[in-house]
Formats: C-alpha cells, sequence, structure tokens
C-alpha cells in the first residue's frame, strides 16, 4: 500500500509498505528497523516477538520518547507485560499492534510532532 502524506523536510515517514518490506520517504527496507521522525536505526533484532527481551528496548530509553511503536508484523502480538512495564516506569508508552497499523500510526504521530519510534518486526 502507498501513503501519501506531506511533512517537513527531514522527518522520516512511511511512504508505502508490504507483506515483506516497508519503505522510508521511498527507501525500501526488508529487515527489521527502527524509524523516529530524525533518525532510522537498521537491522533492528529481534526477528520475531516471542524473542524479544528488555536489551531490544534499552538503548531506546535514552532516546526521549513519548510513544514506542511496535510491529509485530502481520499479526498482533503482545510483549511480555514486564517489558511493557519497564518502558513505562520510564516515561515511554509501548503500543504493540501489526506493523501496518504501526506504519499508519506513526505516520501521524510524527505528523503531531510526537516525540514517537516505530520498532518494526519484518
Amino acid at each position: 500500500m502507498k501513503l501519501h502524506l506531506q511533512t517537513a523536510t527531514g522527518t522520516y515517514l512511511f511512504t508505502s509498505y508490504g507483506t515483506d518490506h516497508v519503505a522510508v520517504n521511498g527507501v525500501r527496507h526488508e529487515h527489521s528497523l527502527i524509524v523516529m521522525p530524525e533518525q532510522i536505526i537498521k537491522d533492528w533484532q529481534p526477528a520475531e516477538p516471542k524473542l524479544l527481551t528488555a536489551e531490544h528496548f534499552s538503548a531506546l530509553a535514552s532516546l526521549e520518547l513519548e510513544i514506542l511503536l511496535l510491529g509485530t508484523g502481520s499479526k498482533l502480538c503482545f510483549p511480555s507485560p514486564r517489558l511493557i512495564q519497564a518502558m513505562a516506569q520510564q516515561g515511554i508508552g509501548l503500543e504493540a499492534m501489526d506493523t501496518f497499523a504501526a506504519c499508519r500510526t506513526y505516520n501521524i504521530l510524527a505528523g503531531e510532532g510526537r516525540k514517537v519510534a516505530a520498532a518494526l518486526m519484518l
């Protein structure tokens, strides 16, 4: 699906997605990644939700996020409650959703100027 959204120059937004990829500002990505309005972290691990650990999120805590959108692939999978609690203790809301919904939600929040990141498993 292609998305059309006008934004300020320099902001990373999802421009399309499919079952095996996402495109950020027109650049196709086929591996798990983290997207923030100002930066992209490529080749984020893990490849599937059941492999998530606190270490996967520890680097994100220093980025002063308000919201972390966790895209879990084609199906919604919830992370461990302790991972959600650990993020909440640091003042970061963690929302799990399928990857397509995470892309759409991220674009809306980034367009509003929110401190958001989308961590996507592809």
